[in-house]
């Protein structure tokens, strides 16, 4: 199992409206096909980290992480969220102990960059931000 979690918070200004559209649209991604299972809410960590949210889905194995990532509706409704994002973390971890998953995913993540120039755009747009799209 992959466990991806985006904990992020809202850029200032953000209407509530906006805010229910992004939530609305995480909870739909989390429900994808190839998620396990998903959940989207409020952060509980520390609020000095200054995250409000965490977006986390758990998905069963590197094929279905591949149909996860290239997944329309994700593909879409990234397109619809990220323009709201100030912070954005992630955090994968999986029961998986291939050592080299991690190098897997992120060349899944590379790939996605490769195809989608606007995907990249808006993913680097994000003012805080550790997520890189390798340029």
């Amino acid at each position: 199992m992959i466990v991806n979690i985006l904990r992020f918070s809202f850029k200032a200004g953000t209407s509530d409206e906006d805010k229910a559209a992004v939530l609305a649209t995480m909870r739909r991604i989390s429900t994808l096909e190839s998620t396990s299972f998903g959940v989207v809410g409020q952060d509980l960590g520390d609020p000095a980290e200054g995250y409000t949210h965490t977006y986390c889905a758990g998905i069963e194995d590197l094929a279905a992480m591949e149909r996860y990532m290239n997944d329309p509706v994700l593909i879409e409704g990234d397109l619809g969220i990220f323009p709201h994002l100030e912070r954005l973390s992630p955090v994968r971890l999986s029961d998986d102990m291939d050592p080299g998953l991690a190098e897997r995913i992120t060349e899944l993540h590379l790939a996605r960059v490769a195809r989608s120039p606007e995907w990249a755009r808006l993913l680097e747009s994000i003012p805080d931000t550790p997520i890189g799209t390798g340029r």
